[in-house]
């Protein structure tokens, strides 16, 4: 009896996912002309991950084409030939790059971000239709400033025994980050941003954060702009997430309110986003936590691609490809709300492939 009245439902949300078409994208001529995109695998699931995005690309016939560069998390530097393929691509997907605690080895990730200036990173966090949560009505854009604060990389041992590590904010910075999170919120219709900060402690630097966000604010007076402390911000995410709407942040707390976001909304494993610059973007799962994996789940290869694949229609839609966008989303979320298909992070057992498999069917 439950089964038979939650067929009607099921095909009314799925119709929900896939309304009829009322625009048409008019591209401009050559705009369906192959794009590259450079592709880093990465370390752990990486590799599972970004070739789920390779099948599903070439199922969809997408209008893209990868180069491939193997790189890994304990090089000492990224190798200059990716950093060229890059910059001449202007894109690039990546799976992730485990960075080594301690010890003299960089991140190649923040490498990544500062040879770029890829200086806005973008979480979306969100509610899938079918995979249920705490919290419902849940849809946050977090945008963190990239390049400085706690990861200037500027620290040293002052005496034995004492390290002293440099927070740095500059009015620069904080500026253009502010100035694309307002940027990003008139453009997808967002009605309201949040600056999150520690003013209260770090008065001068935090400070300088918020006057900046500030003076932005007042450029977009349709905009409704406010102000939280980060801690008060974390109790309040995990309270009353839907209050939020697009949140600014410095680095390091956008890296921690980005990760609590992500558990709240589903989980880290179906979370898009990326780094953009003013002349380059690298996408790769959203929220950082778990994006390498461990080795029980790249041995049962049973990654979650759902976070990869979704941030590769961002990428799409970045390509200036939004029907092929529109189709991979669209195919996502019709398994996600089946829920046949889920691997173990979401309550399922399906390998990686199957997940894939199911999206490749589902795509229409």
């Amino acid at each position: 009896m439950a089964t038979t009245r939650s067929a009607p439902l099921l095909k009314h949300l799925l119709a929900r996912l896939n309304p009829a078409r009322s625009v048409t994208y008019m591209p401009r001529p050559g705009d369906g002309t192959p794009r590259a995109v450079t592709l880093i695998p990465g370390d752990g699931i990486g590799p599972l991950v970004t070739g789920a995005v390779e099948q599903v690309m070439e199922a969809m016939h997408a209008p893209v084409y990868f180069e491939k560069y193997e790189v890994y998390g304990d090089m000492k530097a990224v190798p200059p030939e990716v950093l060229d393929s890059i910059r001449k691509n202007k894109v690039c997907l990546k799976g992730g790059l485990a960075t080594p605690m301690g010890g003299g080895v960089s991140s190649l990730n923040v490498q990544l971000r500062k040879e770029l200036d890829l200086y806005a990173s973008l979480v979306n966090c969100f509610n899938l239709p079918g995979l249920p949560t705490r919290h419902e009505n849940v849809d946050i854009v977090v945008i963190r400033e990239n390049t400085e604060g706690e990861y200037s990389g500027l620290e040293h041992e002052v005496v034995p025994g004492v390290v002293e590590s440099l927070k740095v904010i500059t009015k620069f910075c904080s500026e253009r980050i502010a100035k694309y999170a307002f940027e990003y919120a008139y453009l997808n219709n967002r009605k309201k941003v949040t600056a999150v900060h520690k003013a209260n402690i770090m008065k001068l630097a935090d400070g300088l954060f918020l006057e900046s966000c500030r003076e932005v604010a007042t450029r977009y007076p349709g905009i409704k702009y406010n102000e939280i402390i980060v801690d008060n911000c974390c109790m309040q995410l995990v309270s009353k997430p839907e209050q939020f709407d697009v949140m600014v942040t410095p680095n390091l707390y956008g890296n921690l309110v980005a990760n609590t976001a992500a558990g709240i909304a589903g989980g880290t494993g179906v979370m898009p986003g990326g780094n953009v610059g003013a002349d380059h973007a690298v996408f790769e799962q959203g929220a950082s936590a778990g994006n390498v994996g461990n080795e029980k789940v790249v041995e049962q290869q049973k990654a979650n691609p759902v976070a990869l694949l979704l941030s590769s229609a961002m990428m799409l839609r970045h390509l200036q490809f939004p029907a092929f966008a529109d189709r991979l989303e669209t195919a996502v979320k019709k398994v996600i709300l089946e829920g046949k298909y889920r691997t173990k992070d979401l309550g399922g057992t399906s390998t990686t492939q199957e997940v894939v498999d199911a999206v490749i069917n589902a795509l229409d």
